[in-house]
């Protein structure tokens, strides 16, 4: 069955959009010559306010809809439903750029009673997937970020932020900005597979020493955490962060909902056959008998024994490794709703 197992990609296939009726399915051969197109859109809106009682996050933005990185397990597959699309490949194939997206957020900015908190780039897809190469939408949000001097966090997988170490490093100074890594495995041959057009783990690593030797607080997100796939590295994950300059993290248990089950199940049977069934079973003892959870809080503990054993290696892991965890409030004090620090009268 390893043969099955299309190289590049983490859905296997297109799968059904659940608010279609019908749906064209390309013939199997055809799948993996599906090259990545952009469709630049212009929306009248691109600040999310976030209303999750379980999430940390304020605003978030996401300068593109759909993810060239092609995570099988990735929670945002799903939207790529409301545009018409599959979950599927189309999620990683078919790219929306929001071409207007500085203009609407320097707009969002300007607001006459708008308060500062910090804007989360990526809470839904990557702002630097490998589309941010060739767009450069995402540096030119830093930029107005930087001009307006307001605090964000970033939260990627892919060491192209490095690229704009220049704007990163000016944030920094006034406690504007911080960085965090997606690193859900340490491993080099599952990173490939799990997480196709991601950064190396090398990569990442060596961005993150760099954030932190230039005074840039990067943290990592260890997620998801896949019983019988990556939770026994979780203490190594830990300790090669650590070792790297990171210096906070925290995790999430895998849960698999929507259409991003059928994505998982035929990716993990495709890429490792011989463990998916324990692999699927585990998830199963996690999230009472189902594969997914939504409900607000359950959603990231999970339940039963492996879940307890999963959080308390973390716990370990955090008094041995992490025993000064820091996690900066960034500052709003010099936004003043304009490029220049004077503050509006009116």
């Amino acid at each position: 069955m390893e043969s099955n197992f299309r190289k590049g990609q983490g859905a296997q296939r297109n799968e059904l959009n659940r608010f279609d009726k019908y749906t064209f399915e390309p013939e199997e051969e055809d799948v993996e010559n599906v090259k990545v197109s952009f469709t630049e859109v212009f929306p009248k809106t691109v600040v999310n306010k976030i209303t999750s009682p379980d999430l940390f996050m304020e605003y978030s933005l996401n300068p593109y809809q759909g993810c060239e990185h092609g995570c099988s397990y990735c929670f945002a597959r799903p939207t790529h439903e409301f545009w018409g699309y599959s979950a599927g490949t189309d999620f990683e194939r078919k790219i929306m750029v929001k071409k207007n997206a500085p203009e609407l957020l320097e707009k969002f900015f300007r607001k006459k009673n708008y308060i500062p908190k910090t804007l989360s780039l990526s809470g839904n897809t990557d702002c630097y997937q490998p589309a941010e190469r060739k767009f450069e939408i995402t540096r030119k949000i830093l930029q107005l970020c930087l001009d307006y001097r307001h605090p964000v966090s970033i939260l990627t997988k892919n060491a192209l932020v490095l690229r704009d170490l220049d704007i990163l490093s000016q944030l920094a100074e006034k406690n504007l900005v911080s960085v965090s890594f997606s690193i859900p495995t340490v491993n080099e041959e599952i990173r490939r597979k799990m997480e196709p057009r991601t950064s190396s783990v090398s990569n990442k690593l060596k961005a993150i020493q760099i954030l932190s030797e230039n005074n840039i607080p990067t943290g990592v997100m260890v997620a998801p955490v896949i019983p019988g796939l990556t939770s026994d590295e979780s203490l190594t994950i830990l300790k090669t962060i650590s070792e790297a300059g990171a210096r906070s993290f925290g995790y999430i248990i895998v849960r698999l909902n929507d259409t991003v089950e059928p994505v998982f199940i035929n990716w993990i049977n495709a890429s490792f056959p011989d463990r998916a069934q324990k692999v699927l079973n585990q998830i199963r003892s996690m999230r009472g008998g189902k594969l997914g959870e939504k409900r607000f809080h359950e959603r990231y503990k999970g339940e039963g024994n492996i879940a307890g054993m999963i959080h308390d290696t973390f716990a370990l892991g955090k008094r041995k490794f992490f025993p000064n965890q820091e996690h900066r409030q960034l500052s709003t004090e010099h936004f003043t709703g304009s490029r220049d620090q004077q503050l509006r009268l009116f």
